[in-house]
């Protein structure tokens, strides 16, 4: 009894019970515990069924589904192959087949692109890799870096060129901006236009307005003379002077003759034209 009274004795029996207890709801915890992660996790598998639980006939659908999905990727990937090599070689075929020469200058100012039209007014065989200053050495390279370096709308420009073989050329060129889809300059499309046999005609035409204005100014001269030896032989008695008058009158008239008849077949135009060419040169 006074073992049981004893208050050591007491207390080392309160926490040996106290300690049972948290032991015995320690254990059921932990089984409810593993219990509740079982059924989860059997809640799960049978949500989301894997391969070997999925009927056979529906993975064969998946299959054929997956398959058939490729197939129409691969069909529409070789579509858009075909439509724009189609497209590239329609480009190439317009390009190969203007009259007109085609530079692409990129932004940083070299050649990319030439048509053969633009190969055979400049007189390069290949102009890729070339910058403006190489190629025209004139105001035209100025526009070509200004529209460049501003991406400015279209600038023309005309001017004289010369072949790396000599031979003079009178090109008018166009040179635009080539934007891209977001806006930003990808280069500049260089068209380049061979007027020398138009050049030619306009100075023809101008050498041909001074020959006609030369033209004019004898025939005056002519008409004055023939006038001034008709008065003289109006107003002459002498028959030997009125004789000599007549016939300073009728071959000052057969020169005028062959001067108007010169000038109307072209013939003394020509030659004139040549030699005017030829002061002028």
């Amino acid at each position: 009894m006074r073992l049981l009274a004893n208050p050591v004795v007491i207390h080392a029996a309160i926490v040996l019970v106290l300690s049972g207890m948290a032991f015995i709801v320690g254990m059921l915890f932990i089984r409810l515990l593993r219990r509740s992660i079982e059924d989860e996790a059997a809640i799960s598998s049978e949500a989301k069924p894997t391969l070997e639980t999925l009927p056979l006939h529906l993975y064969n659908t998946v299959i054929q589904q997956l398959k058939q999905q490729k197939q129409e990727l691969q069909e529409q990937t070789q579509t858009e192959q075909r439509r724009a090599r189609t497209t590239e070689n329609f480009s190439q075929a317009v390009l190969s087949n203007l009259s007109c020469g085609v530079l692409v200058f990129g932004t940083n100012g070299l050649v990319q692109q030439s048509n053969p039209a633009a190969k055979q007014i400049l007189g390069f065989a290949s102009s890729t890799g070339m910058g403006a200053d190489d190629l025209f050495r004139s105001e035209i390279a100025d526009e070509v870096r200004c529209v460049l370096r501003e991406g400015s709308g279209r600038r023309q420009a005309e001017a004289d060129y010369t072949t790396p073989a000599g031979e003079q050329r009178h090109l008018a060129v166009t040179v635009s901006p080539v934007p891209a889809a977001d806006g930003s300059l990808l280069g500049a499309a260089c068209l380049i236009n061979d007027l020398t046999a138009l050049q030619q005609i306009r100075r023809q035409q101008e050498l041909h307005g001074e020959i006609s204005a030369e033209r004019a100014l004898e025939l005056r001269r002519s008409l004055t003379t023939i006038s001034g030896y008709a008065q003289q032989l109006v107003k002459n008695r002498d028959p030997e002077l009125a004789q000599q008058l007549a016939a300073d009158i009728a071959e000052e008239a057969a020169r005028l003759d062959r001067s108007l008849g010169g000038f109307l077949t072209g013939k003394s135009v020509d030659a004139a034209a040549q030699s005017a060419a030829a002061s002028h040169g």
